[in-house]
């Protein structure tokens, strides 16, 4: 593949945008606005300011003078359009050009049975992304794997990137760190939900939250030391935060138990869309 890749994102949607938003904000991904082209036939907001701030080509979609020119296609789309997008674009597709897929629950056999004999790397960001704080999991075919050092120069830039051979983890990556974000995400809208009920004006609440869960990733980040080892270090016993603790934990497991059922709900849904369940 050449030194600066020729890349077409098909879907530009939340983490679509996320990704070239991440890409374009630093040189180091190897992509320029240049080499990008977002297929979209209606683009949201976040495409719109790309496409203003960087100059980069938004299309309704490739055809096959564009697709031609492409190193490598990374498929954005939801897994439910993955048959609608995959019949005219395999068609169009050079035999050398790569797939990279952040699809979902679609596996690398369901990839192959609809783009052929052709490398294939499935890639599972998150929306963190978009400020070069996501964490992206990948596995590959067996024609991938040249491509290791080039998708992690590609999503290296956006945070953190790690491998696993065994395709069946990724399940489990897409309920953890995949949709992790919305468990934070929630977690900050309840806590200052929580303040506002405790007498707290909304504005005073919300920004507490959002601070509170801002500063404790940036301890966790910075410490070497567990998650564990950090809640117990600021857990005085019978002081208020063990009050708060005893409530979290409750008699029946209480959060730990509420987290381990939401996740395997993720990872049960990541199974039925790999198998074509889009209900």
């Amino acid at each position: 593949m050449t030194q600066t890749l020729k890349i077409a994102l098909i879907g530009g949607g939340h983490m679509g945008g996320a990704l070239a938003a991440g890409w374009l904000r630093t040189k180091r991904s190897g992509v320029t606005a240049d080499s990008l082209v977002i297929v979209d036939p209606s683009p949201g907001e976040p495409v719109q300011d790309l496409v203003e701030r960087h100059g980069v080509r938004c299309v309704v979609a490739l055809d096959a003078a564009l697709a031609a020119e492409m190193d490598l296609v990374v498929l954005a789309v939801k897994p439910q359009a993955l048959e609608t997008v995959a019949a005219p674009l395999a068609a169009m597709l050079g035999k050398d050009t790569a797939l990279i897929s952040i699809m979902a629950g679609v596996t690398l056999n369901r990839l192959s049975m609809a783009f052929g004999d052709r490398a294939i790397v499935r890639v599972m960001p998150n929306m963190p992304a978009s400020v070069g704080a996501g964490v992206s999991v990948c596995v590959t075919n067996e024609a991938g794997g040249a491509l290791e050092k080039t998708v992690t120069k590609l999503f290296k830039p956006v945070g953190s990137v790690e491998w696993v051979k065994d395709e069946r983890l990724i399940g489990a990556v897409t309920a953890v760190s995949g949709s992790g974000p919305a468990y934070v995400f929630l977690l900050a809208e309840a806590l200052a939900g929580a303040g506002t009920a405790e007498g707290l004006p909304r504005d005073l609440a919300e920004k507490l939250a959002r601070e509170t869960i801002i500063g404790a990733g940036a301890l966790l980040a910075s410490s070497d030391k567990s998650p564990q080892e950090l809640r117990r270090s600021i857990t005085s016993p019978g002081g208020t935060t063990q009050a708060a603790l005893d409530a979290l934990m409750g008699s029946g497991g209480g959060l730990p138990e509420l987290v381990r059922n939401a996740v395997n709900a993720a990872e049960r849904r990541s199974r039925q869309l790999g198998n074509g369940n889009n209900r």
